[in-house]
């Protein structure tokens, strides 16, 4: 069952913990979330594309914040900062003290599906490389979301155009020991209009479910 979490057990969750989040705009949302519990070191980054991190130094809690590289949608993104998802994961040495957190579609949906299958295949030989390098890493991936499509946003949006990366991500993922977390379900099921960024209280429940993978409840 999923947990409910206060500040209080976030903290004890996050503990000791090294929290790496990658991707978009939605994965963005996490980290705004949690640095309500752990505070903010400010980079002086862009405000859309990071980089952030976040440090509790006296609970050893560490949070971080990284776009992936192109093709990407934000307004302003330092060059030295458009980095490959797959090329940060091989610099991460992993572990049980290690999450990794992913969520790349939204910025994909106008270009081929080719070109998203080839990015989601370096990222899973990247993610195989970390499980035998760092045992113990919990990885976590997001899945697409249902989004508000106007007129000009449907030119090169579109949810069909988001449920064929669903189906890619789920595949492409299939048999490697990650968690996935169904934002598609959660926001289609969910009574608020459909947003790219879904509100606070999607947020929250999603924060739950991975904080219950990182501290599951013990078995008494």
């Amino acid at each position: 069952p999923v947990r409910q979490f206060d500040a209080k057990s976030i903290t004890q969750c996050l503990t000791g913990k090294v929290m790496n989040m990658y991707g978009d705009s939605t994965m963005r949302q996490w980290f705004e979330y949690l640095r309500a519990f752990v505070p903010e070191f400010n980079l002086r980054s862009p405000a859309q594309a990071g980089p952030f991190m976040a440090v509790d130094c006296k609970h050893n809690i560490l949070l971080k914040y990284h776009c992936h590289g192109p093709p990407i949608g934000f307004s302003t993104v330092r060059a030295s900062e458009l980095r490959y998802v797959a090329n940060e994961l091989d610099r991460l040495p992993g572990g049980p003290n290690t999450v990794v957190a992913l969520s790349l579609w939204a910025h994909f949906s106008p270009y081929p599906v080719e070109v998203y299958i080839r990015r989601m295949r370096h990222i899973r030989r990247a993610l195989e490389r970390l499980l035998v390098r760092g045992p113990g890493t919990l990885v976590i991936i997001r899945s697409p979301n249902l989004r508000a499509l106007d007129k000009e946003r449907s030119l090169n949006h579109s949810d069909w155009f988001s449920l064929q990366l669903d189906r890619v991500l789920r595949n492409m993922f299939m048999g490697l020991a990650v968690v996935f977390v169904d934002a598609w379900e959660m926001t289609l099921a969910h009574h608020s209009a459909h947003n790219i960024h879904p509100p606070p209280d999607i947020i929250k429940n999603m924060i739950s479910l991975i904080l219950t993978q990182v501290c599951p409840a013990k078995k008494s």
